[in-house]
């Protein structure tokens, strides 16, 4: 019997049933039916594919669902033509005495040798089927063993470009924060939408969907990171769903809020600041853009107002846009974010809390309506006074504005030392048509303590890292007849802050007149 079982093994049974099991394995890595649903693959955007419009990255989950099918299919197989062709017809065949051609054997002799084979054949073909189990099984680890090299090769791929990615943001300081009201929020990753489909995908990103793409449920190829492409789908903000300008991913922003009380000037210095930023970049390398159609359409309205010799609207509606420009000088760029507050969310520490942008400041910019000082409006006699009164002073003048916002600037960004501060003083054609004032030189710190705002230019010296100060004509530098000197001079404000954060703008800006100020050095390599 031994010699029959091993003859049937090693002569037939193994090679043959180790074949079909080979065979079976091939025939299920493909498609169970051609152009049909397969059930082994996730449906996109369910449990198993994450609520993510993506499919699923083939090395992630559906190489090992092909794999442990194909491999158990194949063991399947070889076992199923066991207890079928070897057991139920060839094993059974003989103990019956049938011959090959399903007619009974007559002689005999014949019929007993078939049942003396009968037992050796049902052993060989067990264990052929059971060699031929082993011999698939330790292919199939093999197979594991390659399979997780991939997954190895594919996830380590994946968590470096991220890790580049993050570490690439890291370097450049490229935090996102949303610029719309009543969000603010950080941004670690947008919300990009498919071109195809519109569908939005929330993890676009290198991993589990895709190393360098993702396919969209549409079949459309998204780009899984900034190099691949994802830079150009539009993004959105995740908490808020509100679209982000295209720079954003891939730009440092710098957060500069504009703070000063009602009918201070801010929103008129904020429309000559624009206006001097594309003066400069007329006589020099610098580039400005709008970061969105909405902030071109935003200047485009705020010029024609002020063009007809209008006063600009105050700023009403609650928590402010930020009105964003992208600023580019040689191979470096900012995405610029100014915020132009109403006067009134600066009467009270609440009110000053509730503006949750200030919590992502990089510098302040402190519009200075020195007319609306009590110790600087006791100083204004005779026609003075009325000059005065017709510039429509703020009712909350610079020194109560910074002691309202100080303390609240601190608490929300734990880092007012370590900004900057520019302070503009404002309506400066008005000032110098007043005999009752000196009249503001270049060293406007030194004039605003001989009008009586030393305490203010001491407190500002004394809580933040650099100070410098300013004093502009909006009306002269906006609209009808603007001029291009008083234009650049309104940006220079904003370019000291850029230059802050490393953009080489303070060449453009130039030294600081004040002897002895605590400004440091704002170039960086």
């Amino acid at each position: 019997m031994a010699l029959v079982a091993g003859a049937v093994c090693f002569g037939n049974a193994l090679w043959q049933l180790l074949a079909l099991g080979v065979r079976a394995v091939c025939s299920a890595l493909g498609p169970r039916q051609e152009g049909q649903p397969d059930t082994r693959i996730p449906v996109v955007g369910t449990s198993g594919g994450g609520g993510e419009p993506a499919e699923l990255a083939y090395w992630w989950r559906q190489m090992w669902v092909d794999a442990a099918t194909a491999g158990g299919f194949g063991i399947r197989v070889i076992w199923l033509r066991f207890t079928t062709r070897w057991t139920q017809h060839t094993t059974a065949r003989l103990f019956r005495g049938i011959r090959a051609d399903g007619l009974p054997e007559r002689n005999s002799f014949v019929q007993l040798g078939m049942w003396l084979v009968a037992p050796g054949t049902f052993l060989g073909a067990l264990v052929g089927a059971t060699l031929s189990t082993v011999f698939l099984a330790l292919a199939l680890a093999v197979l594991a063993l390659l399979l997780g090299l991939v997954w190895l090769g594919a996830a380590g791929t994946a968590l470096v470009l991220r890790g580049v990615e993050r570490g690439w943001a890291t370097v450049l300081r490229i935090r996102v924060k949303c610029p719309y009201p009543g969000c603010y929020r950080p941004v670690p990753l947008a919300v990009h939408r498919c071109p195809g489909c519109r569908k939005p995908h929330a993890r676009l990103r290198p991993g589990r969907y895709g190393a360098l793409r993702h396919m969209c449920s549409c079949g459309q190829r998204l780009g899984a990171s900034r190099l691949a492409g994802r830079g150009r789908l539009t993004a959105l903000c995740p908490h808020c769903d509100q679209v982000l300008p295209d720079a954003v991913g891939t730009t440092r922003v710098v957060h500069a809020p504009l703070v000063g009380g009602t009918s201070s000037g801010k929103t008129m210095l904020m429309a000559a600041m624009v206006e001097g930023l594309h003066a400069w970049s007329r006589r020099s390398d610098l580039r400005v853009e709008y970061a969105s159609t909405d902030d071109r359409q935003t200047a485009n309205t705020l010029n024609q107002t002020l063009t007809q010799g209008t006063w600009a609207h105050a700023t009403t509606g609650g928590q402010p846009r930020a009105f964003m420009l992208t600023v580019t000088l040689g191979r470096r760029r900012r995405l610029l974010y100014l915020y132009d507050p109403m006067g009134e969310s600066l009467e009270d520490a609440e009110r000053v809390r509730a503006q949750h942008y200030l919590a992502h400041t990089d510098g302040v910019v402190l519009v200075a309506d020195v007319l609306a000082e009590p110790t600087v409006r006791t100083k204004l006699t005779g026609t003075d006074a009325d000059r005065a009164t017709a510039a429509r002073p703020s009712p909350q003048g610079p020194w109560e504005t910074y002691q309202r916002l100080a303390g609240e600037l601190s608490a929300l960004t734990g880092r007012r030392g370590r900004m900057s501060v520019a302070t503009v003083v404002t309506k400066r054609d008005v000032l110098d048509q007043l005999d009752s004032l000196p009249v503001a030189g270049a060293r406007i710190d030194t004039w605003l303590t001989e009008i009586g705002l030393g305490g203010l230019v001491r407190a500002l010296g004394h809580d933040f890292r650099s100070d410098r100060y300013w004093a502009v004509s909006a009306h002269a530098a906006t609209g009808a007849g603007s001029l291009d000197s008083e234009q650049r001079r309104a940006a220079e404000p904003v370019l000291w802050l850029l230059a802050a954060s490393g953009l080489r703008t303070g060449r453009l800006v130039g030294p600081d007149p004040a002897a002895g100020s605590k400004e440091k050095k704002l170039e960086t390599a």
